[in-house]
């Protein structure tokens, strides 16, 4: 029996009668029909959509017409804001009874009023361009109704202002239950308990996992079903979030913090403040014994280094010293009754990293120009996720274009914990990859470890841009290469040329559209998440299989933990995780039934090794090659349609 929301979402179904061009694809009813199945049985379904399913219609019609609570997790705020924007106005108009709906996004999206007035007289942000900006938010939030900070874009999301006035666990926690009159977290978490389906990203729905495994209050309501979009992210950011992470930033705000509440609440105690700054001037000197490079590397690297047995005992001396201030004057008021919480939990996290953790947690450290964090991840996050999914007894849907390896849902289900009778579905794309793209794959290349392999691969680029015309995304998976890269074609090229970091990503990815010849070089934030259709993108190119770096701390306690266990870490999470982040790069290509293009991946690793084929039995079925010749005819062909069209 053909199920509800295949039925609404069939060729006589309210959406084909309603939304123009609306077709019925096999896929997205298969991909509906598992969801409501799931959201009806309180199972478990994995459910991978191929580019083109239209899987967010597949689960929010089943979502939406089950009558359950349904909690929806995206991967990022910007996919939450075009999901609850975009996306489920659209679904929800089909249905005679408006469903309510909320966003919640978790704190540090939300202004907070309390923060703003203070850091309006805060002698810290007294600069002009402070002062400008605090002006801007201080106008905004006379007139704002939901204090969601994406709305005010004449402040970028990255402006350090935001982290000054927005809500705070630190701060915001101990607040007083009259003081929270107005707060926009509040109004926004009242919404969502109050809604039929709540819309959040996996950082607010980790977090809020990460507080219940210690035991805490919960911030999500509870739901009927739980449905993760974007779910090849999940592991990373469950990862950070049953980790935890100290960064020399809130050390600094804790010290301003205490040193203002001090002036207000203790006018008296002087010594409070030379102790706050004493912490301050002790996160400088650890900063400068952690070298003056940037780098990311395991704790233990610089742990036992003369520098570091000096500077590290020395901060936890202030902590320690702070403590035993604040506690005595943290009854002369709320301030510093605060501080004085956020000194011990600060205090806590130092200690692991006296103690050898490494059988349960990655302890590791990153520097940048003038901070530093000091981070626990998890050696395995499927221990900890699968007790959460225990705990709550309710249907779960994960979902991606990116989720299985080889044809199977092992890695991804192994990296959660989930069990291996969760129900399984693939809904394959309906784009013909077979007449509309092609994969070259380039002979007589170097090997990605030699010194030449940059040049070869800008050199082989080159004649493909050109035949082209433009209209390329250029993938790197490093910093470096990209760099290369840009200085190469400055003058080799005759089409406009965007590079990540000179401007924001939604101004790069507009330029490059508008341009419609234009070549943008990424990185990482370029390889998933972007949707470039027509014309404009006919060309991905990927200089390398995106393997993680096997120096990177994270990776390599993860590779050591599967060694000890007797397993093979190069073929259970290395070749896993870049075939992930592979599918991702190579989704750009095809995003519409009219797009054509070509890929070219550069890595001879893909032909040469036994492994390749692992690799391109998990890509779309396309026409392969070997001769740059064809890629010239593809081009050209597509050309004379263009303009016979």
């Amino acid at each position: 029996m053909t199920s509800l929301a295949a039925k609404a979402l069939g060729d006589s179904g309210p959406f084909s009668e309603g939304i123009d061009g609306f077709k019925s694809r096999p896929g997205q009813l298969k991909m509906a029909e598992a969801v409501e199945d799931a959201i009806g049985s309180c199972g478990t379904l994995v459910s991978e959509a191929g580019t083109g399913v239209g899987k967010t219609f597949a689960y929010l019609v089943p979502a939406l017409l089950s009558g359950e609570k349904v909690i929806v997790s995206t991967g990022t705020r910007h996919l939450q804001d075009q999901l609850f924007l975009k996306d489920l106005p659209v679904v929800s108009g089909m249905f005679k009874q408006k469903p309510k709906a909320a966003l919640l996004k978790g704190r540090a999206n939300y202004l907070c009023k309390h923060r703003l007035s203070k850091a309006q007289y805060s002698p810290h942000l007294s600069s002009p361009e402070s002062q400008t900006q605090l002006a801007k938010v201080a106008r905004w939030a006379e007139r704002t109704v939901s204090g969601d900070i994406s709305e005010l874009s004449a402040v970028p999301e990255d402006d350090p202002i935001w982290a000054q006035v927005t809500s705070n666990i630190d701060v915001c926690a101990d607040h007083e239950a009259e003081e929270f009159e107005g707060c926009f977290v509040l109004q926004a978490r009242k919404k969502a308990q109050e809604a039929d389906l709540v819309v959040v990203n996996h950082h607010l729905f980790c977090a809020d996992l990460a507080l219940k495994e210690e035991g805490f209050g919960e911030i999500l309501p509870t739901a009927a079903a739980f449905i993760f979009d974007e779910a090849h992210q999940l592991p990373e950011v469950a990862s950070a979030f049953f980790g935890k992470r100290l960064a020399s930033r809130q050390i600094v705000e804790l010290s301003r913090d205490i040193i203002a509440a001090q002036l207000t609440e203790a006018p008296d105690e002087a010594g409070l403040r030379l102790l706050a700054e004493d912490l301050e001037r002790a996160v400088r000197d650890f900063r400068l014994a952690m070298g003056i490079e940037k780098r990311r590397a395991a704790w233990l690297d610089i742990a036992n280094t003369p520098e570091i047995c000096d500077a590290f005992p020395n901060i936890q001396a202030c902590y320690a010293e702070l403590e035993r201030a604040l506690d005595k004057s943290s009854e002369r008021g709320r301030a510093l009754e605060t501080c004085h919480k956020r000194v011990v939990r600060q205090m806590a996290l130092l200690e692991n990293f006296d103690d050898d953790k490494e059988d349960e947690f990655i302890t590791w450290f990153e520097t940048y120009a003038t901070g530093f964090s000091l981070n626990l991840t998890p050696l395995d996050v499927s221990g900890p996720f699968a007790r959460a999914m225990a705990g709550l007894p309710a249907a779960w849907v994960f979902t991606s274009a990116t989720l299985t390896v080889n044809g199977t849902f092992d890695h991804f289900r192994r990296s959660l914990g989930i069990s291996k009778e969760a129900d399984q579905c693939i809904a394959d794309s309906p784009f013909d990859y077979m007449r509309n793209a092609m994969l070259f794959a380039p002979p007589n290349m170097p090997q990605p470890n030699s010194f030449d392999y940059s040049n070869a691969v800008l050199e082989l680029a080159l004649p493909i841009i050109n035949a082209s015309r433009g209209r390329c995304f250029m993938l790197f998976t490093s910093h470096r290469a990209l760099n290369e890269a840009a200085d190469y074609f400055e003058n080799k090229l005759d089409f406009p040329i965007y590079v990540q970091g000179k401007g924001s990503k939604t101004e790069l990815l507009e330029n490059f559209r508008q341009a419609g010849n234009g070549v943008l070089l990424g990185t990482s934030s370029f390889w998933e998440g972007v949707d470039v259709r027509g014309e404009a993108l006919s060309c991905v190119i990927i200089d390398k299989l995106p393997f993680g770096s096997p120096g990177d701390p994270v990776t390599k306690a993860r590779i050591q933990a599967l060694e000890r266990n007797g397993r093979n870490p190069f073929m259970d999470y290395q070749i896993p995780q870049a075939i992930t982040q592979l599918k991702q790069g190579v989704g750009r290509l095809i995003r519409d039934e009219t797009d054509n293009g070509v890929l070219v991946l550069c890595d001879p690793r893909l032909t040469e090794k036994a492994y390749g084929s692992l690799f391109l039995n998990s890509l779309p079925r396309m026409h392969r090659t070997r001769l740059i010749e064809k890629v010239e005819t593809f081009f050209k062909r597509q050309r004379e349609q263009s303009t016979e069209a």
